[in-house]
């Protein structure tokens, strides 16, 4: 009787201590499957990180002038490259060589209906805006070609109109290229072109 006894008091302490084991490993498991799935979500977060840095501002961007006189919509699209402390006319940008008159592409003007500058008539459309800065004088380009890369591709027999201006020394520096259409008259607007400490300026009025 005492060994059937003994027996039956060492088999829930036996029993009990099984459970026991088994709950010890399930709870190391569920830790360990925790644990792997933070690794998991960590993991998948960091692809969400960028990698690359974002892209820097354009030192010239891109930029626009426009006016309406009279229902003709009159609007130049450019690249405007700052001074920065450099030497423009005569240095960065070369007296006697075709300008594109701004950076990265030509710019251009367009048109909604004809206009006249100086005596000659344009017709209304998109064209090139180049121009050959000089110290005294300054020739301004109108171009059958607008879309071109700066002036790599200009090509003189395609001028619309040619004309000339006298350029102005402005009193304080102009830091970013700008390019003003304003209306003056009823049918008349004015262009101007200022960067560092030059200006020109001319009339468009409409046909």
């Amino acid at each position: 009787m005492k060994t059937l006894n003994s027996l039956k008091s060492r088999v829930p302490m036996k029993f009990g201590k099984l459970i026991y084991l088994i709950g010890l490993l399930v709870l190391i498991g569920s830790c360990n499957g925790k644990t792997a799935n933070q690794s998991l979500t960590n993991e998948d977060h960091s692809l969400h990180q960028p990698s690359e840095e974002s892209p820097k501002p354009s030192k010239s961007p891109k930029k626009m002038a426009m006016e309406i006189v009279d229902g003709n919509h009159i609007h130049i699209d450019y690249s405007s490259p700052s001074v920065r402390g450099r030497q423009i006319f005569g240095g960065l940008v070369a007296y006697g060589e075709v300008w594109a008159t701004g950076a990265h592409k030509a710019t251009w003007i367009q048109f909604d209906k004809p206009v006249t500058i100086g005596d000659q008539t344009i017709p209304a459309g998109k064209y090139g805006l180049f121009t050959i800065p000089g110290e005294k004088e300054w020739t301004v380009i109108i171009n059958q070609v607008w879309d071109m890369h700066l002036a790599d591709d200009y090509d003189a027999s395609k001028d619309v109109l040619r004309f000339t201006c006298t350029p102005e020394t402005l009193e304080t520096t102009v830091e970013s290229l700008t390019y003003q259409v304003e209306k003056i008259a009823s049918q008349t607007t004015q262009i101007s072109i200022s960067w560092d400490k030059t200006k020109i300026k001319f009339d468009v009025k409409n046909s």
